[in-house]
């Protein structure tokens, strides 16, 4: 199984930029897909992004435009850069893990808080 260790979460004003990294043990190269959700409070666990192992993506719409997710094999990191940040992309935002095509996201890491407000 993968363990999955985020960081870059903090408080930032609306219009700002925030980087998320997820750092994940052993390689990542060959997962089927990483992706990052979020959580507000009261509400479900949404997707944010997903990157596949191949080097596509896809984004939830609300932050199509805004949030980018990369992927550095060498380092074992998955990044989501987060720019013109929004007071409803509040949330604790979690990294995932796929392993194979016929799996979900089965691995989670503990999650990181992100709080936009003036």
């Amino acid at each position: 199984q993968v363990q999955l260790v985020e960081s870059g979460g903090g408080l930032v004003q609306p219009g700002g930029s925030l980087r998320l990294s997820c750092a994940a043990s052993g390689s990542i190269f060959n997962i089927y897909a990483m992706g990052w959700y979020r959580q507000a409070p009261g509400k479900q666990r949404d997707m944010v992004a997903h990157i596949f192992s191949v080097g596509n993506t896809n984004y939830a719409d609300s932050v199509k435009g805004r949030f980018t997710i990369s992927r550095d094999n060498a380092k074992n990191t998955v990044d989501l850069q987060m720019n013109s940040l929004k007071p409803e992309d509040t949330a604790v935002y979690f990294c995932a893990a796929r392993t194979t095509i016929f799996s979900g996201f089965g691995s989670w890491g503990q999650g990181t808080q992100v709080t936009v407000s003036s």
